[in-house]
């Protein structure tokens, strides 16, 4: 996946995808680059590729990239998709099938993986017109175009993020602080580390798009303009909050400076054969009308909702209470505004109150992530497992690699000592989570209820290791005490 700009989320733990020298030799293979028609090292498929994108997708629009899931305005997005599936006709793989959305963040940002292009509310809104919206989707679609993503797996090159914590804060007990926040601000990333020359070729093949199209190729220089603007607005917003910014920073450095893109660009229109060019090649005034309302709406999100998780995250009830509430007066429309009210009525034990939020969202949008991961929780923080468990099914399925969800599922199956369900669930967390205080322990007695002892023992050790003086470590040093004669 291509980050086209910025992303300002900090990422807990990443795992680069092994390939052993065995899988390897057995999948080794070259293929024939659609874009530049030379050989290339490939070891997936066409059909992998896509099963690869929908496998990513739904993490990558809830817990990366700014998370948020889609925003949903169907009139814009039928307007732009337009646009998407026109640049899909002139690419190099129009084959592929490809969906467009609207990603509902904040964060500067643009992505494509195989089978799916996507947008931020925050780039989108600092767009000016059609061509700049087309050369960025355009440069997006280049590197699937020219299998860049598929390239980097075929390399072993892929990061991806183990979603950890994914805005859980569980420093003591199963009820110790809650601090379960939408993902908007605040989340990780899916990255593909592309090349110089990977990041030219799609700037080359953004250009070649949209003038085909009849856009003016040089919108692709205002538009690195804009999301320059953009980005200076947003890193602005953070504030001082040193995690946010410091990765804002990072992710910037990995970028051309703007000035050496500009003189790039530049070259690239000068030497590119261009079509003729429709009308003012912008399309300005259609574009500017259809994104009226998501700008309003953006505003609301950078100067409350987006101010409230910071507050939230930070233990600011209050704050982050009033600044939900206002953004609630101004727009009741939005899933994010309710379910965010609902999060800090679970901080605040008004359990009854924060379900009525999450309900209030679901109403909005039935498939609102946050707002299932929410009522489970609830559920679970009253004692009311078995209700709990479906609500949080629910939220795993929108959002496989969700960990505050996984915490709580395995956590409801411990409680009602299915042990054998609890297992993967809790793992996933402890996996995102080593040093959470008992979470090692709870395994233990977990692997115990299964009978699996050495899996037990060991669980016992790392709890040892991490926290011996807690209850659960001393429940667990009395337990490593009498497994460890009975498994030698």
């Amino acid at each position: 996946m291509h980050n086209y700009q910025i992303q300002p989320m900090a990422i807990k733990k990443i795992f680069i995808i092994p390939f052993t020298f065995l899988f390897l030799f057995a999948l080794i293979g070259c293929a024939i680059n659609p874009v530049t028609g030379t050989s290339q090292l490939m070891l997936v498929s066409e059909q992998e590729e896509i099963e690869m994108g929908k496998n990513l997708y739904p993490n990558a629009m809830w817990g990366a990239e700014g998370g948020g899931g889609e925003y949903r305005d169907e009139t814009l997005k039928a307007y732009l998709r337009n646009i998407v599936l026109n640049i899909h006709k002139v690419s190099h793989r129009p084959n592929l099938p490809v969906a467009f959305a609207i990603q509902n963040s904040s964060v500067p940002n643009a992505w494509a993986i195989p089978g799916y292009v996507v947008i931020t509310r925050g780039l989108l809104t600092g767009l000016d017109n059609e061509a700049e919206f087309a050369y960025v989707m355009g440069h997006e679609m280049g590197h699937v175009s020219a299998r860049h993503s598929a390239s980097q797996i075929s390399y072993g090159m892929l990061t991806q993020v183990v979603l950890a914590g994914a805005g859980v804060a569980l420093t003591g007990s199963d009820y110790s602080d809650i601090a379960l926040t939408l993902g908007s601000v605040g989340g990780s990333l899916l990255l593909l580390k592309y090349s110089r020359d990977d990041e030219l070729e799609a700037d080359r093949l953004g250009v070649s798009y949209m003038s085909k199209l009849g856009y003016s190729p040089r919108n692709a220089i205002s538009a690195h303009r804009n999301l320059e603007r953009v980005s200076n607005e947003y890193m602005k917003s953070l504030g001082k909050d040193p995690q946010e910014r410091g990765f804002f920073e990072d992710l910037l450095s990995t970028h051309p400076r703007t000035s050496v893109r500009m003189e790039e660009l530049q070259h690239i229109i000068n030497t590119t054969q261009l079509a003729a060019v429709r009308g003012d090649g912008t399309n300005r005034n259609k574009f500017q009308t259809m994104i009226g309302n998501i700008k309003n709406i953006n505003n609301v999100y950078i100067e409350y909702y987006d101010k409230a998780v910071r507050a939230l995250k930070k233990g600011n009830t209050s704050e982050a209470s009033s600044l939900v509430s206002k953004a609630i007066a101004i727009n009741k429309t939005q899933p994010p505004f309710h379910a965010l009210n609902g999060f800090i009525m679970l901080k605040s034990k008004n359990y009854e109150s924060a379900k009525g939020s999450f309900n209030n969202a679901l109403n909005l949008n039935n498939n609102y992530q946050p707002a299932y991961r929410g009522l489970g929780a609830a559920c679970y923080l009253q004692e009311n497992y078995a209700e709990g468990i479906q609500y949080l099914k629910k939220s795993i399925s929108l959002f496989p690699e969700d960990v505050p969800s996984h915490y709580f599922l395995g956590m409801s199956y411990f409680k009602t000592r299915v042990y054998g369900s609890a297992i993967p669930h809790l793992r996933l967390f402890a996996k995102a989570q080593p040093k959470h205080p008992s979470i090692h322990g709870v395994l233990g007695i977990c692997y115990e209820g299964v009978n699996d002892l050495s899996s037990a023992y060991n669980e016992y050790a790392l709890q040892l290791k991490v926290n011996p003086n807690n209850e659960m470590g001393k429940q667990a040093a009395s337990r490593a005490e009498v497994l460890r004669s009975r498994i030698r």
